[in-house]
């Protein structure tokens, strides 16, 4: 009955072709693979919800991961699968191409999908936009990685950047903060800074374009770097102490965003080790020329999602890299999931 129930209201979208696969894949335990867009999933999401999701996946056993990166500069396309036992599976494939964003009609510069897969038989349960995880997911891993890092109670925040992912970065950190009551955005373009701040004026409470990077940094009191930066932009002697710096950019082996001083002057965070280090310039650069070492990254989501690391005093400089492994692309899958099977269910 359930099953008849579940064709009575599929009849519109499955051929008796599909019936049939859906049927078949019934009896042999599998759920019908469901396809979920960014318009259907979208609107049923908050920031909230996506850093508490990420908080309950580091509560269960340790991912297992695996990266491929394939580059053709400028592009690249990232290929990333996380296994956490009991959970799930996912692989997530995006292509990065920084110049479609010069593009007329202009181009999301990150493309793609993931695959979620149900761990207990292997089936394929759904395929969603990888635009769609990527925002929930990059945005999420920050502010998730200031909730547990940042001194209480921040008033300034400073976005680096004026693409996508910094439209997100505020949307989320208004949401999770909301004694945030001055966004402050610095760009390269300082005419897409103010596209950005005209856009996000009424969803904040107070937001404004600032020139002087170095005059930025020393009035926030979290900064988010959501660039395309392939060499140090951000230096340390333009940070106060308290405050916490999120590092979203530089994903490949040759990019960094912060200098050695900053690193040098801080506590050092990470999402997760494996995804950090031997992946990312911004952490491997200054491992490999001696400039820090492996015991200068005082811990990943495991221990800080547990409590077994965190900031050291209020006024001790943090600094979060915001890896964006694929065991968070599986996290933020399986609860956009989760949460369209609640609505169709309803």
């Amino acid at each position: 009955n359930q099953w008849v129930s579940r064709v009575a209201m599929s009849s519109s979208t499955y051929s008796c072709g599909d019936l049939q696969v859906v049927f078949l894949r019934e009896l042999q335990g599998y759920l019908p693979m469901r396809t979920i867009t960014f318009e259907e999933a979208d609107s049923l999401l908050s920031w909230n919800s996506v850093a508490d999701a990420l908080h309950a996946g580091h509560q269960l056993a340790k991912a297992e991961i695996g990266d491929l990166l394939l580059q053709v500069e400028p592009n690249a396309l990232l290929n990333r699968g996380a296994w956490i036992p009991g959970f799930g599976m996912a692989l997530k494939s995006m292509s990065v191409f920084p110049q479609n964003v010069s593009a007329n009609p202009r181009l999301p510069s990150v493309q793609g999908g993931v695959l979620l897969f149900d761990d207990k038989n292997g089936s394929l349960i759904a395929m969603i936009d990888g635009v769609l995880v990527t925002k929930w997911k990059t945005a999420g891993d920050s502010v998730l990685g200031a909730k547990l890092l940042a001194n209480p109670l921040p008033k300034t925040h400073l976005v680096v950047g004026a693409g996508t992912v910094a439209a997100s970065v505020i949307d989320a950190y208004s949401e999770v903060f909301p004694c945030i009551d001055r966004f402050i955005i610095c760009n390269r373009s300082i005419s897409n800074a103010h596209k950005l701040a005209e856009t996000m004026q009424h969803r904040v409470a107070g937001i404004e374009v600032m020139e002087s990077l170095g005059e930025a940094c020393g009035e926030a009191d979290i900064i988010t770097f959501a660039t395309m930066a392939s060499g140090p932009v951000l230096k340390g002697e333009w940070i106060k102490s308290g405050t916490h710096v999120d590092l979203i950019g530089a994903f490949t082996p040759s990019m960094r965003e912060a200098d050695d001083a900053l690193l040098l002057k801080s506590e050092l965070f990470v999402d997760l080790r494996d995804t950090t280090i031997g992946h990312i310039g911004e952490i491997d650069i200054p491992l490999n020329a001696g400039t820090i070492t492996l015991e200068n990254i005082r811990g990943d989501f495991y221990e800080l999602c547990k409590n077994k690391a965190g900031r050291g005093s209020k006024e001790s400089i943090t600094v979060f890299k915001n890896g964006g492994g694929a065991h968070l692309d599986l996290m933020t899958s399986m609860m956009i999931y989760e949460k369209c099977c609640e609505l169709n269910h309803d």
